[in-house]
């Protein structure tokens, strides 16, 4: 599995479970969001994760104590995320289904097909809806 992290200016951060490894909280916090934070504190290193808005599914891990608890430390702000909401999903947006037999062909594409989205997309039609689907919730 993929987490994939973007802001309006392109790909933040993409992690990558390893197979056979279950998402968790506390491989969500240990891993994932370590990996948001530091390459959020080395693209932006005067305002680092304050500021920061995420918008992730209700997902478990995403809904769980030490989740929510490590947000909050590192004073990133969580949208609510509308029940059955495709549609605010990124990488449903922009990724199209292909099949691949090895993870590190998976890996390569999708950092690949990240690369290849110009910046002003970001800035376009998927952000513009966001802030029309978080704000009107």
């Amino acid at each position: 599995m993929f987490t994939v992290f973007i802001n309006y200016r392109g790909s933040v951060a993409v992690d990558i479970l390893p197979q056979d490894t279950t998402m968790t909280a506390t491989y969500y916090v240990q891993n994932v969001l370590a990996q948001v934070k530091s390459a959020i504190n080395e693209q932006r290193p005067k305002v680092s994760t304050s500021r920061t808005l995420f918008l992730h599914d209700n997902a478990g891990p995403h809904k769980a104590r030490a989740t929510t608890q490590s947000l909050q430390e590192l004073g990133i702000q969580v949208l609510p995320h509308l029940a059955y909401s495709p549609d605010l999903a990124p990488c449903d947006f922009w990724l199209a289904g292909r099949k691949f037999h090895r993870i590190q062909d998976l890996a390569k594409a999708v950092n690949s097909e990240l690369r290849t989205i110009p910046e002003e997309d970001y800035h376009g039609e998927y952000f513009e809806g966001l802030k029309v689907s978080c704000t009107y919730h």
